[in-house]
C-alpha cells in the first residue's frame, strides 16, 4: 500500500529529473567525477531529502534532525545536488563542484559543509559511523535517525559487516542502511569481481530485518523507508535496485560510466533526454524542502 499520493509522486520524479539534469551540469563542468552512481539514486534522494528525512536547510546543524551519511562518497553529485534543491545552498554553486577551494568536494567533507554528517572516501567506514551515530542516539534517549547510503561494491569490505554485527547485537532500530544495489563496479559488475549474492540473505542471516524496492521508483523507496521506521527491535536494510546511468540511453547498464563525466557533446544528448515530458510544469524553486521539518 503506497503512503503517498499521486502529486506527491509525480512532485518526487519531477524533483529526481532536476537531481539529474544537474548532476549532468555538475559533472561536465567538473570535467571529472562519477555518473552512472548519482544518475541511479535520484530518486532516493529525491524520496529523502523531500517525503522522509526529518530535516530544516536553513538550520542544518538542528538538534533533531534526523542523520544522513553517505558511505560511497564518490556518488556526492547526487548529494549535493539534492541539497541545493532542497535550499541548503544556492543551485548556482553545484559549478563549483571539485574545484579547488569549493565547499564540493570530490567526497563530503563535514567541516566544510553545513548538511554533511561525514567525511567520506574509504569505501566500507559508513555504516560503522551510522551505527556509531545511532548507538549514540539511542544512549540519549532521542528519537532521530541515522540512514547511511552505502554502494553494493563495498560490501566487499570487512568493516562494513563489523559494523552489521554491531547494529544488530545493540537493535539499533533507528539505523537504516540503503544499499545502491546497481551491480557495477569501476572493474565491472559486481557479481563477478566479488559476488555479493545472496544479499538479502545474508543480512538475514546477521539478523536484519531486510526491505527491497525498485530504487528508481520514488513511491517504493519512500513506502520501504517509512516501514523501516516502524520497524522495532533490529536495524533495516533497504537494498534499492536501480539502473546505473539512469535516464540517459547510452549510460544506462554501462560499468564503464562508473567513474567517468560526460563530455559537452555527450552532456547535451544527456540533457535532451532528461528534460520533463512537454505536459510538466517546472516546480517553484525549493518548494517543500524540508521532507519532515523542524515543525513536523
Amino acid at each position: 500500500m503506497e503512503t503517498i499520493s499521486r502529486p506527491q509522486t509525480a512532485e518526487l520524479e519531477e524533483r529526481a529529473l532536476a537531481i539529474r539534469r544537474d548532476i549532468i551540469e555538475m559533472l561536465v563542468e567538473a570535467k571529472s567525477g562519477h555518473t552512472a552512481g548519482p544518475l541511479d539514486m535520484a530518486d532516493v534522494f529525491a524520496a529523502l531529502y523531500f517525503a522522509v528525512l526529518r530535516h530544516d536547510p536553513q538550520n542544518p546543524e538542528w538538534e533533531e534532525r534526523d542523520r544522513l551519511l553517505l558511505s560511497c562518497g564518490h556518488i556526492c553529485p547526487v548529494r549535493y545536488a539534492a541539497m541545493a534543491e532542497a535550499g541548503y545552498f544556492p543551485r548556482e554553486e553545484l559549478r563549483t563542484l571539485r574545484k579547488l577551494g569549493t565547499r564540493l568536494q570530490g567526497h563530503p567533507e563535514r567541516v566544510r559543509l553545513p548538511g554533511s554528517e561525514s567525511t567520506s572516501g574509504p569505501l566500507g567506514e559508513g555504516l560503522a559511523q551510522s551505527c556509531g551515530l545511532g548507538y549514540a542516539a539511542k544512549m540519549d534517549g532521542k528519537s532521530w535517525r541515522v540512514y547511511c547510503v552505502t554502494s553494493d561494491a563495498e560490501h566487499q569490505c570487512g568493516l562494513h559487516w563489523e559494523a552489521v554485527m554491531f547494529g544488530a547485537k545493540n537493535r539499533l532500530d533507528n539505523v537504516t542502511c540503503i544499499v545502491d544495489r546497481n551491480i557495477i563496479q569501476i572493474d565491472g559488475s559486481t557479481e563477478r569481481v566479488m559476488p555479493l549474492e545472496p544479499l538479502a540473505a545474508k543480512y538475514e542471516a546477521f539478523n536484519w530485518n531486510v526491505e527491497e524496492c525498485d530504487g528508481n521508483d520514488v513511491a517504493a523507496v519512500v513506502d520501504a523507508l517509512e516501514r523501516a521506521q516502524r520497524f522495532k527491535g533490529k536495524p533495516t536494510v533497504l537494498i534499492a535496485h536501480t539502473l546505473p546511468g539512469k535516464g540517459v540511453s547510452f549510460m544506462e547498464n554501462d560499468y564503464l560510466w562508473h567513474g567517468k563525466p560526460p563530455t559537452k557533446e555527450e552532456a547535451a544528448i544527456a540533457l535532451r533526454e532528461l528534460q520533463p515530458a512537454p505536459n510538466g510544469s517546472p516546480l517553484p524553486a525549493n518548494a517543500g524542502a524540508a521532507g519532515r521539518s523542524a515543525d513536523a
